[in-house]
């Protein structure tokens, strides 16, 4: 509840200092303009100009450099699924369901972006997204799932940000409103592993919130030298989706993000500390209100040659789980995650490596001799499944924003429940050699 409150009362304070400054703004330039534009007369009360006064007036429109940029970025693959898996584990992959022995050409994103600076104050940011995924053959059908797809599976665009930002509403901070990237992993997660092309970082990867609708405040502590700074957050919860007027996240529950993080020894070493906080479902007869919320943590050590991270994440879900065995209605489940990763260069800009490790634990308190059944409305969750992800491979680059990056990407399943249990299901695994391709204009 705390959380809550002051949230709010940051959130109310943005919205103030924006429009001081914004007002404080506008008078700046009134007098600017009403000073430079004043008639001087000389002793004979002839007209004179001011020449020093307009000349500085023109010097100060000129050092300001409006962004008008039309940008774009796609990546995909050549990819060979060499072991597939027949179950529904990982179904939060972009191979669930992909038969074994299947190659294809595959998009898996494409942006097409616009930035436009309105004025020094007031930025803007379209982007349009199309995210497909291959065709699902679990239950012997072909329909698509999770993706962005039309209903005769082609590929399509949805509007995934649209925002406006003030800046500036004071020293070292923005104020941001729309659909927008989350601190889950916008300033600092994504640009230190460097290869979203290849796999999301591991909480992403897991369908936490990266983009929502709402409102952010996005600083740094020493506008100077931005080596502290900070993002915090209230969002629907909803990512960019629609939802139906009865859905609680369109207006009964918001989620809370927020963000530090310090640079040290020249940028090199990095931490970053991440915490959200969402309620998700009220109380029933039958069942406690329900609520999720992560603290995650970062360091990473990089320079232009070599870049190392951990990342690990801990997530608690508030009656997520009911034990039947137990007759525990309602039980809370801790999901923990950490993840590994490398990368650097092997020969100048042009060939480079990289390689993780992910470990991903559902729920570090379940028995593997009870029965369990699944409360949580996370339609990706299961509490049965522990994940182990490896993907290692090379990246060349022929130009800048251009790659070519032949690569293996291997996901584990391990049952967490014991093979006597009814749903059992022997280890699996996904194994796809892939050939993965990046290109990007107007960045």
């Amino acid at each position: 509840m705390k959380l809550l409150y002051l949230t709010r009362n940051l959130l109310a304070l943005a919205l103030l200092f924006s429009a001081v400054t914004s007002k404080a703004f506008e008078n700046k330039t009134i007098t600017k303009k009403d000073s430079s534009s004043t008639v001087k007369t000389d002793s004979s009360g002839n007209r004179k100009a001011d020449v020093a006064t307009n000349t500085k007036a023109a010097e100060a429109d000129t050092a300001w450099k409006p962004v008008r940029r039309l940008w774009g970025l796609s990546f995909g693959d050549f990819y060979y699924a060499a072991h597939s898996s027949t179950t529904t584990q990982g179904a939060e992959t972009n191979y669930y369901g992909v038969p074994t022995g299947r190659n294809a050409f595959q998009f898996r994103r494409l942006y097409l972006g616009y930035d436009y600076d309105i004025n020094r104050k007031f930025s803007v940011e379209l982007l349009l997204s199309s995210e497909p995924v291959a065709s699902n053959a679990v239950s012997g059908t072909t329909t698509i799932t999770n993706g962005d797809n039309l209903a005769d599976n082609k590929m399509a665009f949805f509007i995934k940000l649209a925002n406006l930002k003030v800046k500036n509403i004071w020293n070292g901070t923005d104020f941001v409103i729309g659909d927008q990237v989350t601190p889950l992993t916008g300033l600092i997660g994504d640009q230190i592993w460097g290869y979203r092309s290849i796999e999301r970082t591991v909480a992403d990867f897991h369908r936490s919130n990266t983009y929502d609708v709402g409102a952010a405040l996005r600083g740094v502590f020493d506008p100077a030298t931005q080596n502290f700074g900070y993002n915090i957050m209230i969002g629907n919860n909803t990512q960019s989706a629609i939802l139906s007027a009865a859905n609680p996240n369109t207006g009964f529950y918001k989620i809370f993000y927020g963000e530090v993080y310090a640079k040290f020894l020249d940028k090199r070493l990095i931490f970053d500390v991440y915490a959200d906080y969402a309620k998700t479902a009220p109380a029933t007869a039958a069942l406690g209100a329900q609520d999720h919320s992560i603290l995650k943590g970062l360091a990473a050590y990089t320079t232009p040659a070599f870049t190392f991270g951990i990342e690990a994440y801990t997530q608690q879900i508030v009656n997520g789980v009911t034990n039947v065995t137990a007759g525990k209605v309602g039980q809370n489940a801790t999901v923990e995650a950490i993840s590994f990763y490398t990368r650097g260069a092997i020969y100048n800009d042009k060939l480079g490596f990289f390689a993780r490790y992910d470990s991903y634990n559902p729920d570090n308190n379940f028995n593997g001799a009870d029965v369990y059944t699944a409360n949580t409305n996370f339609t990706a969750y299961s509490p049965f499944t522990k994940e182990h992800f490896i993907t290692a491979g090379l990246d060349f680059s022929p130009a800048k924003n251009v790659h070519f990056m032949p690569n293996i990407w291997f996901l584990q399943f391990e049952d967490l429940r014991d093979p006597t249990t009814t749903g059992y299901l022997p280890d699996n695994h996904i194994l796809v050699y892939r050939l993965t391709f990046l290109f990007q204009f107007g960045k």
